[in-house]
């Protein structure tokens, strides 16, 4: 009797497990938006803009002078960088001027590069989420006055944003520092 309850209870589990399981992986429902490469990029800057603010937080101030060889960049540098870049890309797709505030040395205090960090992604948020796919077609002047569509400088900017990331997730180990985006899931 014990085995022909067992073998319900086996059998019942056998047959509902795979629809159990085909609930739990269904895909979430599609994104509708007017703006679809739009929103794919402002998908991308913002994990992006979180991953390097915080890498910035968890970076020990005495390690911002940090770079794996001599012929590495620092974290600092890094920082300071990400910062002018930010500021640059983003007056370029507004066709503005970037604030002061984006443009600090590498050999700042790790206060005074977070600062400038913050103020780039200040200053560059309300521009990215402005956009829209019908905009980047638009002829815009980039880097050394080469006249290109905007869609150029969106993709410049997340480009820039995952290339640079990937830098401070590595100096980040280097040190014995946990990246933010290898970081456990919050419930």
């Amino acid at each position: 009797m014990k085995t022909a309850i067992a073998t319900v209870v086996l059998s019942a589990c056998m047959l509902t497990a795979p629809a159990l399981s085909a609930q739990a992986l269904a895909p979430p429902p599609p994104v509708v938006t007017a703006n679809p490469v739009m929103w794919s990029a402002n998908q991308i800057y913002t994990r992006q803009e979180k991953y390097i603010l915080d890498s910035g937080e968890a970076m020990p101030a005495d390690k911002y002078g940090f770079h794996p060889t001599p012929e590495q960049r620092s974290f600092g540098w890094i920082m300071s960088h990400l910062a002018a870049s930010n500021g640059g890309l983003c007056a370029i797709l507004s066709d503005g001027k970037a604030p002061d505030t984006t443009k600090v040395p590498e050999t700042a205090s790790k206060a005074e590069l977070q600062a400038a960090l913050k103020a780039s992604f200040d200053y560059c948020d309300p521009i990215m989420a402005g956009l829209t796919d019908a905009k980047l077609g638009d002829t815009i002047t980039f880097f050394r006055g080469a006249k290109v569509p905007r869609a150029r400088a969106v993709i410049e900017i997340a480009g820039d944003l995952m290339d640079h990331y990937s830098q401070m997730a590595m100096y980040l180990r280097l040190n014995g520092v946990l990246p933010p985006s290898a970081a456990p899931k919050k419930p």
